[in-house]
């Protein structure tokens, strides 16, 4: 055999080799419900790689209306006509490499999605398990309970992140989309996990920015004349009790919160770089008109932000191949955008209740409830209008395989207290969506 084929074939051999990631969320059926990633023996045998993808295809058969009638193609403030058809399939790649004992590396990129429809990265952090390169023993002994990751990650505010779907992956969310504000960034930073138990303290700061600038923020400007002029960190902190009590029955509870003084382009509540599922609602066709976030709402919090989240998950598993599983968010944020003097309020209510059944739980049926009240500006100024939106979305879904689901929602959402100059003003959708995802 020549030295090409031994080379290709070792390479092959390093691509394919399958193990045990157990220190990173497996990104099929098996990582539902997992949240931080608790510590669990690991044992290295050599530089590994492992390549896994999602992709997800949508079909949407949606509708929607406002107060401002049939569709004109000079007045943007009409919605633009909709048909049944599929959306734009999305898909992820994933890279996770064990570089050492105890040291892990996730890459992961976005092959496709509504916003950017060529290959990017999202982002990509090495995870520490363990020092094995520090040679002290208190060392070892405090990695014992404690996970360090650094670079750009998801930022750990809440636990809603970890029930979300981020472009083709989507197998951990029950419903088709994410919150109405939707808490999701990608940060430069550290976070440090301490597993003490059944309590999770995790500490993280961050740039506090999805895209960080090297600019210095004018101030002079009208439009940053409230910014403290400074590109500030972000701080994240969280405190997680996770039992399962007997047999039956788990309880997870947590609170936790962000804070930055000011970061001049913060996206807590618009970073995600991917999309909506729910295609084309709630946009007229218009150049430079952004469609991919349909369906959610962001406060405009792009300068000072102040948030908190309390998660309460509960599972109770009467019999084997059936579990009854509930989710619920409470957030209260305040923020304001550079050319804003006072902070605003946004407060978000998310409830979920779904039902598993069938073989391994391959089945499910659930219904969630969204309701998100936000102050709003006008002119930059005091606030000019309370945003109220709710949202009833019922699902059902089916995992063929682990690595394979479908799912279909039926989503009604409603906006309320918009001004008569918005294209949210007495506006609604509803109808049905489905999905199929593989993951691997």
């Amino acid at each position: 055999m020549n030295m090409k084929k031994r080379s290709l074939l070792a390479v092959v051999a390093l691509l394919t080799t399958c193990i045990a990631f157990a220190q990173l969320r497996p990104t099929n059926k098996d990582g539902i419900n997992i949240f931080e990633t608790p510590k669990t023996d690991t044992e290295f045998k050599g530089l590994n790689v492992k390549i896994g993808g999602a992709l997800t295809l949508p079909y949407s058969t949606l509708d929607h209306s406002n107060a401002h009638g049939e569709y004109v193609s000079d007045n943007d403030l009409t919605l633009v006509p909709l048909t049944n058809n599929f959306g734009l399939p999305q898909a992820n790649l994933f890279i996770q490499s064990n570089l050492s004992d105890g040291i892990y590396l996730n890459f992961e990129l976005y092959l496709a999605s509504r916003h950017h429809n060529e290959t990017w990265v999202k982002g990509g952090f090495l995870q520490l398990e363990k020092m094995p390169f520090l040679p002290w023993d208190f060392v070892d002994d405090i990695m014992e309970v404690t996970t360090i990751k650094v670079g750009q990650f998801d930022v750990n505010y809440g636990d809603a992140h970890f029930r979300r779907s981020d472009g083709g992956l989507t197998f951990y969310n029950p419903f088709m989309e994410n919150h109405i504000m939707d808490e999701f960034a990608t940060e430069i930073g550290a976070e440090v996990d301490v597993h003490l138990g059944d309590f999770t303290l995790v500490g993280a700061i961050t740039n506090g920015q999805l895209n960080p600038s090297l600019q210095k923020i004018d101030t002079t400007l009208a439009a940053n004349r409230y910014s403290n002029g400074k590109m500030n960190p972000a701080l994240i902190g969280k405190l997680a009790f996770d039992k399962q009590i007997n047999d039956q029955f788990r309880l997870r509870v947590s609170g936790s919160g962000y804070y930055t003084a000011g970061s001049y382009r913060n996206t807590l509540f618009s970073g995600d770089r991917t999309g909506s599922n729910y295609y084309g609602v709630m946009y007229h066709v218009a150049p430079g008109t952004s469609a991919y976030t349909n369906g959610r709402f962001s406060p405009g919090f792009g300068d000072k932000v102040k948030a908190v989240m309390g998660n309460l998950f509960l599972k109770y598993s009467p019999a084997d191949g059936v579990s009854f599983e509930s989710f619920t968010t409470l957030e209260q944020a305040k923020g304001r955008s550079t050319s804003e003097s006072e902070l605003r309020d946004a407060n978000q209510f998310v409830t979920d209740l779904v039902v598993r059944f069938g073989a391994n739980e391959q089945f499910y049926v659930g219904g969630r409830y969204n309701v998100l009240k936000a102050d709003m500006a006008s002119a930059g100024e005091t606030p000019a209008y309370k945003a109220d939106i709710n949202r009833t979305a019922i699902a059902a879904g089916w995992y063929m395989t682990k690595n394979i689901m479908a799912k279909v929602e039926y989503v009604k959402q409603n906006y309320d207290g918009f001004p008569t100059n918005s294209i949210y003003s007495d506006a609604e959708f509803n109808g049905l969506t489905l999905a199929g995802s593989i993951a691997f």
